[in-house]
């Protein structure tokens, strides 16, 4: 990898577009299919449990799952924009033209990092208004929701980056998938609050990084949350801070990268 020595902003800014419009020119894969099973996802959970459970922190039920379903959006997508764009290049083996521009390491994780961040936050906010008309959204906090959104979708990009740069074939993608970023997902809060949890439950939901960006993320919503923002705020930038440390140190040593 070229190793340059000044900055290569119009390279930057191609890559980035480039991942932007790989998903934008799918956009009923990428963007209408989230949204329809979010959705779905809300109208099986609320017409199922919705009677018979009461109200969760002082909201009703469905306003306490809507923003859980809309971070789970956002996090998958981020995660598949990533790992699918590494993945699917080392598998037709035109990865090659990604990593002979001069770029850095850092420009690299830079460009693709956040074209995972806009395919989050463009589903998430797809998914918001679709739900808002079915379900009662109130802002109680616009900076927790704009900077936990921000966090996430950051955060899952650089796992799928790491992902895709780690798997030898989409199997190895698919177990990621299954067993790391899925029971996480679930096992975060989305569908109940924590505080319902037995001791030890609550100790290992404090142990999930999943849970800071779900809990802090429905505060900016309904106005309360499960642990302090001020640590779930911490926790997501620092667990950023350092995916962000290993992908580049994956470009730069050229980790499964290079023969």
């Amino acid at each position: 990898m070229r190793q340059p020595t000044t900055s290569n902003a119009i390279g930057l800014w191609t890559l980035y577009m480039r991942e932007v419009r790989r998903f934008m020119k799918v956009y009923t894969q990428t963007l209408m299919a989230p949204v329809v099973t979010t959705l779905l996802f809300l109208a099986v959970f609320t017409l199922a449990l919705g009677k018979f459970r009461p109200d969760v922190h002082g909201v009703p039920f469905s306003t306490f799952l809507a923003p859980g379903l809309i971070m789970m959006a956002i996090a998958q997508n981020a995660f598949a924009n990533t790992s699918s764009s590494i993945m699917i290049a080392k598998v037709q083996g035109n990865i090659v033209d990604t990593l002979m521009p001069p770029f850095s390491p850092l420009e690299l994780v830079t460009g693709i990092a956040f074209g995972g961040v806009t395919r989050g936050i463009v589903v998430g906010l797809a998914v918001a208004l679709a739900m808002a008309v079915v379900v009662g959204l109130s802002i109680s906090n616009v900076f927790l929701i704009a900077y936990h959104a921000i966090a996430a979708s950051l955060m899952l990009s650089l796992l799928g980056i790491m992902g895709g740069i780690w798997a030898d074939k989409f199997d190895h993608m698919a177990a990621v998938t299954n067993f790391v970023i899925t029971p996480l997902a679930f096992l975060s809060g989305t569908f109940y609050s924590i505080d319902r949890l037995p001791e030890i439950g609550q100790m290992l939901a404090h142990l999930n990084p999943f849970f800071y960006m779900i809990d802090g993320f429905r505060s900016g919503f309904i106005g309360h949350a499960d642990a302090p923002p001020w640590l779930g705020i911490t926790v997501m930038a620092v667990i950023d801070a350092v995916l962000w440390g290993i992908c580049t140190w994956m470009f730069r040593s050229g980790y499964k990268l290079k023969p």
